[in-house]
């Protein structure tokens, strides 16, 4: 019994479990480095991440090296912990993050600096670099936000800028050598300042004008003078996780996610991911299914997804993707391209989409004029966007989601009112088509970034922003068009932290002190709190949202991310004067100077690859067959919810390759019965679930090959071929016993909360009445059941007091004669026993279906 058990009072438990298919713990005595990555938001969007990925994988590839994660935990989790006293720990092995040599946090958003500042005080690592001391981890940032570091700068030992893969196992041999050889944090920071990528902000002094511009970055070492991003120059090459880490929970992206390529030479120029990721880097497509094909085998998934930039300007998409689609389709995998561009879209490819499951198509012309795209560097004319709608209506989509930003330079009236007409258009261009079509409309607020050609520009302030908003509201709504928007507030702190300088990082402590925490999500963030932080500092947000002088030094001048600063210039005025500035995929050079074009250059697949043909899935026939496995859910999986449970055995068993019978239609799943749920908390080592197989199958084998790739918590303790008309799991079973184990019952003793005798009598008053009524709380609803009805046998035995039930919950039947409430019951280790089966009136052999 353990009643501060935290996991059994916060949401989605299963968060902050580990031991998911795929994870790995190392012996920490083994290992001379650990390294504890850090992503500051939820588990499910960090399980997403597929930068993450490759960096758990490529940092535990040596023997001496352990890297081991860690995620921000919801407000509901942090009160637990906080009372309790809990550090932030790694799910691999519990370790406190304070403990590990070095702790790295991926910046893929300005909103999460809080979550940042949040998790290292959870972990009790000092807040401000200056106050850290030798025995404490070594903290790093990366990530797209890295390339300013700038407002979080305080708190961080360094930063990594660019690609990880190479540049992260450096970094970690410099501190091992480091402390092998047992030197000082600081000389362990001398070492570092060599590596390409690593940037030290303590080696910069930072001045600043009258007016509160930045006056100088002022370099403490001649050699060390800017840091240039550093470079992956061979994606083909370089390694890739083909044993993905599979959670118990759906996380936001719940499939084998594959990085096709990086980089992209569009030359958007308001996409900072557009140039920080130059140059264009594919993978071949036969390196690309080998993956694929070892990530599917290892992981169970049943989709998967085709990651860059723009995955419809990969030089092979269309064979690529004609290759997955004929080598899965009888596997029941789905393949998306979540990254398609209307220039890219031929009718070939979207012939192929059209075969994965999708409720909508989304395109992203960004601007609602000719002119204004010609501006930003779309090169997307309407025409094009039009037919390239309609042929999307045509083959059967009945929604297009239409993406746009406001507040880009040089923005008028007629740009907005642009949004409006061009998304009507994209409706009407629906007519004709079997079903018509509707059509969607998100508008961003445009956000200058760094190293970028806006990088200068001017934001909207937060009236504007609201004004504009309004007008496209009421402007769609008369077209009967949907609007859906980004909070403006939020739009406003993210640029202020998008081009911020130090100064900033007293504004960002004092907003963690107030209470600010997952800024992100819109039900958590507070403008109100922030605004309090700016007036608390003494600084002027509105400052930060300003248009810069092209003289101007930005906060960012010594951050080198490949391309020249005169380049975006060049682009800026460019884009005032309505240049397009080409492709250089398929025009001449830009000159943008990343490029060495001897190691460094742009790297494409060929175009015609010589794939293997698809390799014929064995079919079900009509023939069907059942087997029944009995399995033990304890431990840590006690808090896996059934939704949950039912997808880790539906994994487990495509990873173990059981031929699996699923259902017909559309949509198939695999046909598997399960019993009722179990509540959260309750283990169980009679869970009952029928698998239906479309070819005899032997029970032993089914057993061992699927104990082998449950995670930890799951076991089959038995398995058995059953007649395939035996009746589902929750009809053939008459009752289930449940124990609540006599440790928990001897600490309700001592604590006085009632006695053997007591608890004796509570039962005998129980079996002799004809109704016990229960009031349920179910969210703000109060239901009153009879409990008795539900129960068969009571018996208060040596190893505790046993409950046998028809139907319903144990938790109520133990918190009505324990005199508890169901919270504290959930703590009392409740186990599910056995189960009582009715006889099956079939013949156990296995027949054809009629």
């Amino acid at each position: 019994m353990n009643s501060s058990d935290p996991l059994l009072h916060v949401n989605r438990p299963a968060r902050y479990l580990g031991g998911e298919a795929g994870s790995i713990k190392k012996d920490p005595n083994s290992v001379d480095i650990r390294f504890a990555l850090a992503f500051p938001d939820t588990y499910e969007i960090g399980m997403s991440h597929i930068g993450s990925a490759i960096l758990y994988h490529v940092l535990n590839q040596p023997q001496w090296l352990a890297a081991e994660r860690a995620y921000c935990p919801w407000p509901d989790m942090e009160e637990q912990m906080r009372a309790e006293g809990t550090p932030l720990s790694s799910l691999e092995s519990q370790t406190s993050l304070k403990d590990f040599d070095i702790v790295g946090f991926s910046l893929q958003y300005e909103l999460c600096y809080t979550n940042v500042l949040n998790m290292l005080n959870l972990s009790g690592i000092p807040l401000l670099r200056e106050q850290r001391g030798e025995d404490d981890p070594l903290v790093i940032v990366g990530g797209p936000c890295a390339f300013n570091p700038e407002p979080i700068s305080d708190f961080i030992d360094c930063a990594l800028i660019g690609d990880g893969e190479e540049a992260a196992i450096e970094l970690c041999q410099s501190v091992r050598t480091s402390r092998m050889a047992g030197e000082s944090r600081q000389q362990l920071l001398e070492r570092l300042r060599h590596i390409e990528g690593i940037y030290l902000p303590q080696l910069f002094d930072v001045s600043y004008t009258a007016s509160g511009e930045v006056d100088q970055i002022t370099p403490q070492f001649e050699d060390y003078t800017s840091v240039r991003r550093c470079f992956v120059k061979d994606l083909d090459s370089a390694p890739y996780p083909t044993t993905p880490l599979v959670p118990f929970m759906h996380t936001v992206h719940d499939r084998v996610a594959m990085e096709i390529a990086r980089g992209c030479t569009r030359g958007c120029r308001f996409c900072q991911a557009g140039y920080i990721y130059r140059p264009v880097r594919e993978r071949q497509a036969e390196t690309i299914t080998g993956i694929i094909e070892k990530s599917l085998c290892h992981s169970g998934y049943n989709e998967v997804s085709l990651l860059s930039l723009s995955s419809g300007d990969y030089s092979a998409i269309e064979p690529l993707l004609k290759n997955l689609m004929d080598h899965y389709a009888n596997e029941r995998v789905a393949v998306s391209l979540p990254s398609l561009r209307v220039g890219s879209l031929t009718d070939e490819l979207i012939e192929e989409v059209r075969k994965v499951r999708k409720t909508g198509f989304t395109l992203a012309p960004e601007a609602g004029t000719e002119r204004l795209r010609q501006v930003i560097n779309k090169g997307i004319k309407a025409e094009d966007l039009l037919s390239t709608s309609h042929t999307i209506y045509s083959l059967g989509w009945r929604l297009i989601k239409l993406y746009f930003m406001m507040g880009l330079p040089s923005e008028t009236d007629a740009d907005l009112d642009g949004i409006v007409d061009l998304a009507w258009q994209v409706k009407r261009s629906a007519k004709g088509t079997e079903g018509g079509g509707d059509v969607n409309v998100s508008v961003s607020t445009f956000v200058p970034k760094p190293h970028t050609p806006f990088q200068w520009e001017e934001q909207l302030g937060l009236e504007q922003i609201l004004a504009r908003q309004n007008h496209l509201r009421s402007a769609l709504k008369k077209k009967k068009l949907r609007l859906k928007w980004h909070e403006a507030q939020l739009s406003i702190l993210e640029g202020i932290f998008a081009r911020g300088d130090r100064r900033l990082g007293k504004v960002l402590k004092r907003a963690v002190e107030l209470g600010c925490r997952f800024d992100g999500w819109r039900e958590q963030f507070n403008f109100e709190l922030w605004q309090q932080a700016f007036n608390n500092c003494a600084i002027d947000h509105q400052f930060y949202l300003r248009q810069r002088r092209e003289d101007e030094t930005l906060p960012w001048d010594h951050i080198d991310c490949g391309i020249s600063k005169s380049f975006f210039l060049s682009e800026r005025r460019n884009a005032l004067a309505l240049h397009y500035t080409p492709d250089c995929r398929t025009d001449k050079c830009s000159n943008c100077g990343v490029c060495d074009f001897d190691q460094l250059k742009m790297r494409y697949a060929d175009s015609s690859p010589k794939l293997p043909a698809p390799v014929p899935a064995e079919q079900q026939g009509e023939e069907r067959y059942k087997l029944r496995l009995r399995l033990h859910k304890s431990g840590n999986a006690r808090y896996v919810s059934h939704l949950e449970f039912m997808t880790v055995l539906q994994r487990a068993l495509k990873r173990s390759k059981i031929p699996m019978r699923f259902s017909q239609g559309f949509h198939p799943h695999p046909r598997m019965s399960f019993p009722d749920a179990l509540p959260t908390g309750v283990e169980s080592i009679a869970e009952i679930v029928d698998i239906e197989v479309f070819h005899p199958y032997e029970a032993e084998q089914a057993l061992h090959k699927l104990r082998a790739e449950l995670p930890d918590g799951f076991d089959v303790a038995s398995a058995e071929q059953v007649h395939w008309r035996t009746p589902a799991p929750g009809a053939c079973i008459i009752s289930s016993d449940y124990l609540v184990p006599s440790s928990s019952l001897d600490q309700l003793y001592q604590q006085g909360e009632l006695s053997r005798q007591q608890l004796q009598q509570r039962i005998k008053q129980f079996i002799s009445a004809d109704k016990v009524e229960y009031q349920r709380h179910k969210g703000d609803k109060i239901a009153t059941i009879d409990l008795r009805d539900s129960v068969q046998e009571l018996c208060l035995r040596q190893d505790g007091l046993t409950m046998t039930l028809s139907k319903g919950s144990p938790i109520a039947v133990a918190a009505h004669l324990l005199n508890l409430d169901t919270e504290t019951v959930r703590t009392l280790e409740i186990c599910k026993i056995d189960v009582s089966l009715r006889e099956s009136t079939t013949e156990p052999a296995t027949t054809s279906a009629d």
